[in-house]
């Protein structure tokens, strides 16, 4: 297979009436069309359509993947529901997210073209993991713009003084670790952002009430009504309204300059502590083999001149199998001799046998490989 590519739409907000469908079935013959999903792949060929424009027209989620390293993210969501404010601390460069606002929403588009192709993907299962991002961002969780902040950082487009925006990175939510993932962002340096600028902490049971009591009459009314009538934000309207607003933590995030040194020093921690155990399997690995290697020529030793036969035997049968036994055989003797002190008796033999098989090349070619005088 030459090239691969994957694609997978997702509505959410909204399902596909028949014209929609109908609409897109004419983009793709062969694509798996639902009410909710559109879903296709290539071998040969490409999408006979804009996925922006399928994004703007029809869908919340747009997720592509191909098999030399492009990987793209693309969120459709009510504009009225985003800070755009709050997106612009971040300045992230078009070469790795575009905001575009279209009519009453605002379209992220995340894409990275210098992905490192592992091993085979498919594509399939990624955006189902991804798609919480689009209700976290909707109630206020503005990580993911942390996430690609940090990106900029890993890829030294941004400067060693410029400072994280809030709010903090982590521990990462299940979708962000996802994203994270599937971007392939350096795992060192969200540890390192993880240690120095955690998340702010979940408001608690008793400030999400204290919020909701505070809320004026007609503002309860209101959002009760639009909950009755079907709108799909109310819930993360509500939490948003009872997230603590990361301009409010009053402290400084870390700078670019000291993320590259963290997440270095990670790296080199990470490393030590990789060879310190490999280190230690190694030991374990040749203590394990020095005590089977002990048990052999223990057992060996008590099969006398029952060994020696076998030796013998084994060169008898004039393979390479044969000779690779009995040279094994003798240099085991060999060992059990020196260590019982009756190497003279071992050399007295071992020559004797030298004598005897001089003619067969390939016998005597193993006695020297396996260092027998």
């Amino acid at each position: 297979m030459s090239e691969y590519q994957y694609y997978e739409f997702q509505a959410i907000d909204r399902p596909l009436d028949e014209a929609a469908r109908t609409a897109l079935r004419a983009v793709s013959t062969r694509a798996r069309i639902t009410a909710t999903s559109f879903v296709n792949s290539y071998e040969w060929g490409d999408l006979k359509a804009d996925p922006r424009e399928l994004l703007k027209r029809h869908f919340d989620l747009f997720l592509y993947l191909t098999n030399w390293g492009s990987r793209r993210l693309a969120l459709r969501l009510p504009k009225r529901l985003v800070d755009l404010d709050a997106l612009d601390r971040f300045d992230l460069d078009d070469d790795l997210v575009s905001l575009k606002v279209s009519g009453e929403h605002l379209i992220i588009d995340i894409h990275s073209d210098e992905i490192e192709a592992g091993d085979w993907d498919d594509g399939g299962g990624w955006l189902a993991a991804l798609a919480p991002l689009r209700a976290e961002m909707l109630a206020g969780e503005l990580r993911l713009f942390v996430l690609l902040w940090l990106m900029q950082v890993e890829y030294g487009w941004t400067r060693d003084e410029a400072v994280m925006p809030a709010p903090g990175l982590g521990p990462l939510t299940g979708p962000l670790a996802t994203l994270a993932e599937f971007l392939a962002v350096d795992a060192d340096l969200l540890e390192a952002a993880a240690r120095l600028a955690p998340a702010a902490a979940k408001p608690s049971p008793a400030e999400v009430e204290a919020v909701l009591r505070a809320l004026a009459e007609d503002d309860k009314v209101a959002l009760l009504r639009r909950l009755h009538d079907g709108d799909p934000h109310v819930g993360a309207e509500l939490r948003r309204r009872c997230r603590t607003s990361p301009t409010d933590a009053g402290t400084a995030g870390p700078t670019a300059g000291k993320l590259r040194a963290v997440a270095e020093s990670i790296a080199v921690e990470r490393l030590r502590v990789a060879e310190e155990r490999a280190a230690a399997e190694r030991r374990r690995r040749d203590q394990d083999l020095a005590a089977a290697r002990a048990k052999r020529l223990a057992a060996l030793a008590k099969r006398g001149e029952a060994a020696w036969r076998e030796v013998e035997d084994q060169i008898a049968l004039r393979h390479a199998a044969g000779y690779d036994r009995a040279a094994m055989l003798l240099a085991d003797l060999g060992k059990i001799a020196a260590t019982a002190g009756t190497q003279d008796q071992f050399a007295k033999r071992l020559a004797d046998i030298r004598a005897r098989h001089e003619r067969k090349g390939k016998f005597t070619e193993r006695l020297d490989k396996a260092g027998l005088p």
